[in-house]
């Protein structure tokens, strides 16, 4: 194993002891040094995960939320320089972690909270205006072959679980009290603005999202979809500023 390998080891692993090499430059103990450099470095990491998911965190607590950042920590250290990239798995390590069985929608909520984090930092895209859009609607000959462009930040999740309710509720002072957890949800989460919005969308209005995101056509996408509202659907892409293009494909 190499220098680098052994010191990335040991700082993300407090069983491991200082590695070999590691001195003070003022006299002090190499290894306490190292204790204290590890220590933060661990801290950052785990607070940098309760930034990303602080509904996770709210769920179980503090102290339960800490315990198991800090062994996602000990696993699956950064391979980004980027800490809003850190944390992207996080829900896949929930669903195995066994202590947090007993709350059963958490790697859902995380998986939810992961895809805000995605649409605050994702790429800007320059909306259609309201008037660009109803003109291209407004021609029914026009519609059969058109492709929506969505903004880059727009994402979709469905889960067994009520996660945007959940989510939702730990926006305010409120209690899951009366809510039925089990009732699956859609959800839609993009920016608008500088705003990251979640929206629950019935599982129709999902399938039409996301075949649009494939770039099919809009006829086809109409088709293939099950029973939704497409007059609300489109008024809530429209009215928060999710499409961003609209081009009639050419058949070859």
């Amino acid at each position: 194993m190499s220098i680098q390998a052994a010191f990335a080891s040991a700082l993300l692993d407090p069983q491991r002891p200082c590695p070999e090499g590691v001195f003070s430059a003022n006299g002090a103990d190499p290894a306490s040094r190292f204790a204290v450099y590890r220590n933060n470095v661990q801290s950052s990491l785990i607070n940098a995960l309760a930034v990303s998911y602080p509904v996770v965190m709210q769920l179980v607590g503090d102290e339960f939320f800490r315990a198991m950042a800090g062994l996602y920590v000990q696993s699956c250290p950064p391979q980004s320089p980027l800490i809003n990239d850190y944390g992207k798995d996080f829900a896949e390590f929930i669903d195995s972690f066994e202590p947090a069985a007993s709350v059963p929608y958490l790697a859902d909520m995380a998986r939810l909270e992961r895809l805000r984090v995605q649409a605050y930092h994702a790429a800007d895209a320059q909306p259609l205006s309201h008037e660009q859009i109803a003109t291209v609607l407004s021609d029914p000959q026009a519609l059969s072959e058109l492709t929506v462009g969505l903004h880059p930040s727009l994402n979709l999740l469905a889960s067994a679980f009520a996660v945007v309710a959940i989510w939702a509720e730990h926006q305010q002072d409120s209690t899951l009290a009366g809510m039925d957890l089990s009732h699956g949800q859609n959800a839609l989460v993009l920016r608008n603005g500088l705003e990251v919005e979640v929206f629950a969308i019935d599982h129709g209005a999902s399938t039409f999202i996301q075949n649009l995101r494939l770039g099919l056509p809009l006829s086809q996408v109409l088709e293939t979809a099950p029973a939704f509202d497409l007059s609300q659907t489109l008024a809530l892409l429209i009215s928060h500023n999710a499409i961003t293009h609209l081009h009639h494909k050419v058949s070859p």
